[in-house]
């Protein structure tokens, strides 16, 4: 068994500990046990699960891995004190808010001999799943995809980080990218922002990628991808997976701590979070130039 601390309370932190008290059965889920969580508010126990202190998790023997449920801001450094205290982490989505940071924290788990795994759920959903089986095969001309949202707290960072779920579903999609334009519009109230990204395939295929939030912007994802024959505008209906993401991230990264994903996965896993976050990078660069 491995045991496990959630860092973070929020509506994540509290699905991890959902997911790890009632695991899928027969899956290598039931390999961890939930032995506590983190927080930086007092708090009662949740679902049965008591609250530790920081110091506590890094250096209890019978915790194993951590998951960083934190705001984006927070990952790096909890991450690297898990990694640096002989812990297996799974972290949301942005690993860091920093490419550098990224490299350097998978080096330390590659020194370490741990487990680092980036949690994505948006390419675990079925909607993505029969959208990427409508893609493949076809020759792309050119594609946009448009995300609103409400404002987001702080603590996420730039958009092109805080929105790296669709950035990561264009790469899964068409390949490696490069980013040739990047601009960010925003109100003085700071509320309203909207960044476009001008990518790139290999092909010499253009991308727009646009992230758009404010009050009142309904959550969607809006897609106008050309092929060489058909265009699609909108994902194919999907129905409600028989496994919630989280729990299907879950026995991914249980699978990982196990020695159940080859090598080859792992490293192509790696190639494509990094290429996102160097991606990223250049993008708010841009941006902020």
């Amino acid at each position: 068994m491995f045991g496990a601390v959630v860092v973070g309370i929020g509506t994540a932190g509290w699905v991890r500990i959902r997911d790890m008290l009632a695991p899928q059965p027969g899956s290598h889920a039931e390999q961890l046990s939930v032995r506590g969580f983190i927080s930086r508010r007092s708090l009662d126990t949740q679902q049965g699960v008591s609250q530790i202190s920081l110091e506590e998790a890094l250096s209890r023997e019978d915790i194993h891995a951590a998951f960083i449920c934190t705001e984006n801001v927070a990952h790096e450094d909890n991450v690297r004190r898990f990694l640096q205290a002989g812990k297996h982490v799974c972290v949301e989505y942005p690993m860091t808010i920093n490419y550098k940071a990224a490299v350097e924290l998978w080096d330390l788990a590659l020194e370490k001999g741990l487990v680092l795994h980036e949690e994505h759920i948006e390419i675990l959903t079925e909607e993505y799943k029969g959208l990427k089986r409508e893609v493949e095969g076809k020759v792309l001309k050119e594609g946009t995809l448009h995300f609103t949202g409400g404002p987001l707290k702080p603590g996420f960072g730039f958009p092109a980080f805080s929105g790296i779920a669709r950035l990561t579903w264009l790469v899964d999609l068409f390949g490696e990218l490069s980013v040739t334009a990047a601009t960010m519009e925003e109100d003085d109230s700071g509320k309203y922002i909207k960044m476009t990204a001008k990518l790139l395939t290999c092909a010499n295929r253009p991308l727009t990628w646009i992230e758009e939030r404010g009050p009142g912007l309904p959550r969607a994802k809006n897609i106008n991808f050309q092929f060489d024959s058909c265009t699609l505008t909108q994902t194919p209906p999907a129905p409600v997976g028989a496994v919630g993401l989280f729990m299907q991230d879950l026995i991914h990264f249980s699978a990982k701590l196990v020695g159940q994903v080859s090598p080859e996965e792992l490293q192509r896993e790696k190639v494509r979070i990094l290429h996102c976050l160097e991606l990223a990078e250049k993008i708010q660069q841009l941006c902020q130039s």
